[in-house]
Order: structure tokens, then sequence, then C-alpha cells
């Protein structure tokens, strides 16, 4: 992709993000993740040289590959995929920024028994399966709040910041906002969290205006 169609890929979505946010409040920050799935080494490069510094990869070897290839730009990088157990020492070895899916308490004992061993960290979003939905991952909305202040007791070595959702798969709007509602509900009553992740491509606008301050965006940003 040309630097230019990134340029005014990345420009569309800062505009759409404005407008949204601004119809929250004028005070309402919003993170905006590039996640390199539909992108090139090329393209993630080219779009740091335009100003964006955060990046979500959906595969811990993919965000092997592309971490060592651009280990000369401090890039913040992400882990927004699924997480298998086999994969958490390697994560541990990369040391994202934030690991945005961890959706249960079983894979949270796992990776802090690891991060132990490391004698480190990791800060993390607890996924929640706002929609209900089986092809989702995450913990279920009505055990949410119990979970996240479990992992807060009995997991010192993972820094939960919140939370992150997929919203609906629904072509209904009201369905998306509503996941979307349930989700920023569960983020207002956890002490301390302070990252509230919904949102991507096709629905983003609508998650910002429901309290999200961190969007997931690839098509939007690498499509051509």
């Amino acid at each position: 992709m040309t630097k230019e169609k990134l340029s005014s890929n990345l420009d569309h979505v800062i505009w759409n993000v404005e407008q949204a946010r601004m119809m929250v409040s004028e005070h309402h920050i919003v993170k905006i993740v590039a996640v390199g799935k539909y992108s090139t080494i090329k393209d993630i490069e080219a779009l740091y040289r335009l100003g964006q510094r955060a990046f979500g990869e959906n595969q811990v070897q993919q965000l092997a590959l592309r971490s060592d290839e651009l280990a000369d730009l401090p890039i913040e990088w992400h882990m927004i995929g699924t997480l298998q157990k086999n994969k958490i020492n390697k994560l541990i070895e990369l040391r994202p920024a934030l690991f945005q899916s961890l959706d249960s308490f079983e894979l949270a004992v796992a990776l802090n028994e690891k991060l132990e061993v490391a004698n480190t960290t990791m800060n993390c979003l607890l996924q929640i399966n706002s929609a209900n939905e089986d092809t989702k991952s995450g913990v279920k909305k009505g055990e949410a709040i119990d979970i996240y202040n479990k992992i807060s007791k009995t997991c010192p070595n993972i820094k939960l910041k919140g939370v992150m959702c997929i919203g609906a798969n629904n072509d209904n709007t009201d369905k998306v906002r509503e996941s979307f509602v349930t989700t920023k509900e569960i983020f207002d009553k956890l002490d301390g969290a302070t990252i509230c992740s919904m949102g991507m491509s096709g629905d983003y606008e609508l998650a910002i205006e429901c309290g999200s301050n961190l969007v997931r965006i690839g098509s939007s940003i690498f499509d051509s």
C-alpha cells in the first residue's frame, strides 16, 4: 500500500474517532491500536513514520516476527488475540505493552505462574464475552467482576488495567450497542481500571460513544 493511501486511511480513522469522542466529552481520550493482521512490515513502518505508535497482533508468532523485524522502532506492541497456554513463555519473552485478551481465570493462573518464574509482570485486560456468543472468547458478563477481583488478589504478577470486549456479531445496531454498554458498566465498577478496550473497524465509533477509550483498528487503516 502506498504511504499516501495509508496516510489518508489513518487521517479518516482519526477524524472519526475525534467526532465520536467529542460526543462523549472533550476530555474523553481514545487510543488507536492499529491491528497489523491486514498489513506488511513496510506498511507498519510507514504508519509509524506517520505518527501511529501502538500496534496490535492476533498471534504470538506474528508478534514475534514483526517486533523482531521492527526492533529499531520503539513501537508499543499489544497482543490482542487468543493465547494458547503453550505460547505463554514466548509472549513473556516478547514483553508486550498490553495483553488485551486474558479470557479466563485458568489462563490467568497459568500466565501468573510463568511470570513468577521469569520474575516479571505483565499488563493485561480481562476479555469479557458481553455478547454471550459461543464463537467468542472471554468470561461471562455475570462473572466478570468476581473473576477480575479474583485475578487481582491471587495473581500478583498480572497487572490488570481494565477490560476488553468484541462487539456483538449482529447487524442490529441495538444489539451491538448493548454489548458495549454492558462492558462499560462492568468497567465502571472495577477499582483502579483505566482501559476499556471496545470497538474495531466496523463499530469503533459506536464503541467510543458507549465509553470505549481504546479501539483496535485493522481493515479501516490497512485495506486499500
